[in-house]
């Protein structure tokens, strides 16, 4: 008996890999590594103390997913493979619908031939577009999103509720995530994007360890407390647990659900960026420029849905979520790349 994880070499999915090893689940990862090293998952192992078995190949490559399901027993994926920039996918959408839209359309076509049923998707906070009001509950609207990476995450759960009713034997979980940050605590895994990095957390520690010489903040006239944009910051570890909770309930709630993992508390940008310097015992450079097309001025989640579905909770505080991401840094200062 094994689970399946798409995307399992990239900054959630490794996490994630190493929770699941820690508890002595038999794990198989397919990943094209477009978006990951192998070297995540080299030290997932030293970590765990096991080894996962490793499939260097894309999820729309049919046969290597035919293979994969008649070499192992799986019993569940967790579908984390995809592209994930929101300023790539408007430049090039196709790419972002072909990989994450038809990418899940060929996994889910091959689960149901396999006879796996179990999936937890992936998915974002991005589908309720523009919020009308916080905190976002799982009741809020989706719809308006605003790039096609966003897009892409609502087609497929539009998807996955469809292809659960024709399949009523399938239990199909949509983790809403909100904002991903932090790192291991050994700091021996974290987040490496390739080249400028596009999250606001990979770009404060750039700008503090040297590589990067200024953070560009935008806007700083929102009505918020201190000017600047709120958002919900989540640490990856607490992600990755979510999703073992997940595994663990996945019968309950109905064959389809959507659940957010978040905080429940905003930060502003400037807190990120005090929180950060009280971490690195540093200061990080800052500019404010004009405000960003699409961006809103807060964004935070209820996900008392989780507690009472999952029995999972968000445990780290922004001061643990800051400490683990410079600790990463500082000892990766070029990522995974030697």
């Amino acid at each position: 008996m094994a689970i399946l994880v798409t995307g399992g070499a990239g900054y959630i999915g490794s996490h994630t890999v190493l929770a699941l090893l820690e508890r002595d689940e038999d794990v198989v990862i397919i990943d094209n590594l477009s978006n990951a090293s192998q070297e995540s998952l080299t030290r997932v192992t030293e970590l765990a103390g096991k080894a996962p078995a490793v499939y260097i190949a894309d999820i729309l490559d049919r046969e290597a997913l035919k293979s994969i399901f008649a070499r192992h027993t799986i019993t569940d994926v967790i579908h984390f493979a995809g592209l994930k920039s929101v300023s790539e996918s408007i430049k090039n959408p196709l790419a972002y619908y072909e990989n994450n839209v038809v990418g899940t359309m060929v996994l889910l076509n091959e689960m149901a031939l396999a006879g796996v049923n179990s999936l937890i998707f992936s998915s974002s906070a991005t589908v309720y577009g523009h919020p009308d009001k916080v905190p976002l509950s799982e009741q809020s609207r989706t719809g308006g999103t605003t790039n096609p990476y966003g897009t892409s995450k609502l087609m497929v759960e539009q998807i996955l509720a469809d292809f659960s009713v024709a399949h009523p034997d399938f239990t199909i979980t949509c983790l809403r995530y909100f904002n991903p940050v932090g790192a291991h605590p050994s700091g021996r895994l974290g987040e490496d994007p390739n080249g400028i990095p596009n999250n606001l957390v990979p770009y404060i520690s750039q700008v503090a360890i040297g590589k990067l010489e200024c953070l560009t903040v935008f806007g700083n006239d929102y009505p918020t407390p201190d000017g600047t944009g709120i958002r919900d910051y989540i640490h990856v570890m607490d992600l990755a647990s979510g999703h073992l909770a997940a595994l663990d309930h996945k019968a309950e709630g109905g064959a389809f659900k959507a659940i957010n993992l978040g905080t429940g508390v905003g930060y502003s940008v400037i807190d990120l960026i005090k929180a950060f310097e009280k971490a690195a015992q540093t200061t990080i450079n800052y500019r404010i420029v004009g405000r960003r097309s699409g961006d809103v001025a807060e964004c935070w989640s209820d996900s008392s849905l989780a507690r009472q579905q999952l029995g999972w909770q968000a445990i780290r505080n922004l001061d643990e979520m800051m400490r683990d991401a410079w600790n990463w840094q500082k000892n990766n200062p070029t990522g995974y790349r030697a």
